[in-house]
């Protein structure tokens, strides 16, 4: 696909401009867009998580946690932002609330990029 296309500039956050060599324009999810987190930086905020989702995030502690381990970067991402600006809730979310309050959007975006690098299938 790279001989066919170019990525453009993104016009948002997890989200690619692609040009077709036919001139054909259309938005896809962009793995590579600019502003990933750092998953080894991630990694260190990790352990506020180990507690609930285990030190693999798919080992929770308690039936009602998730298995977060493998999960997709962008959807992780997003879960935190909500949770952290309060879009998120019920059940149990007022826990991941406090959890999320104190992250900023560089913290948000490397704990995403670490919990995707764990392997959801072992």
């Amino acid at each position: 696909m790279s001989t066919l296309c170019r990525i453009l500039p993104h016009i948002s956050r997890g989200v690619a401009l692609i040009a077709s060599t036919s001139g054909v324009l259309f938005c896809m999810p962009c793995a590579h867009a600019i502003g990933k987190g750092d998953a080894a930086q991630g990694r260190t905020k990790f352990t506020a998580c180990i507690s609930c989702h285990g030190a693999d995030g798919r080992t929770p502690t308690s039936p009602g946690f998730p298995k977060i381990g493998g999960q997709n970067a962008d959807y992780l991402a997003a879960a935190l932002h909500a949770y952290k600006s309060g879009q998120r809730n019920g059940g149990m979310s007022s826990m991941m609330q406090s959890m999320a309050k104190p992250l900023n959007d560089q913290d948000i975006d490397n704990l995403a990029a670490y919990i995707a690098t764990l392997d959801a299938q072992k």
